[in-house]
């Protein structure tokens, strides 16, 4: 399996981390490639949408990572709870900073530098 790296473009340090330990233990991902529409207008238009960070086909799991950010950790939340009621079938699990930095030692590897997260 090669690497995805130099064909993706993260939205995030901790993105490109997880993506390097999954191609280290050779799990096979795929990088935000799905939207789900929470929300619609009157016209049927997408209003509100979520896209997970990575899927892992072998697990039929999605997997979103987040940061510190307690706003962004609330509306990230909102939106899976959303995605679970709407798409009862699919999975998906939040990682949280904290759950994501023990992974990233218990593997050392390095620490990716917290910055901004895009909130999505």
């Amino acid at each position: 399996m090669r690497s995805r790296k130099a064909t993706v473009a993260f939205v995030h340090p901790s993105e490109e981390a997880f993506a390097r330990l999954l191609d280290y233990y050779k799990i096979r991902w795929e990088y935000e490639p799905r939207t789900f529409v929470l929300q619609t207008d009157e016209n049927g238009n997408p209003k509100e949408s979520f896209t997970p960070d990575f899927y892992l086909p072998d697990y039929d799991l999605y997997i979103e990572l987040t940061v510190r950010r307690a706003n962004i950790n609330r509306r990230k939340r909102r939106k899976i709870a959303m995605l679970r009621a709407l798409y009862p079938n699919i999975q998906i699990r939040l990682m949280s900073a904290r759950d994501f930095e023990r992974l990233m030692l218990k593997y050392g590897l390095e620490r990716p530098k917290v910055g901004n997260d895009s909130g999505r």
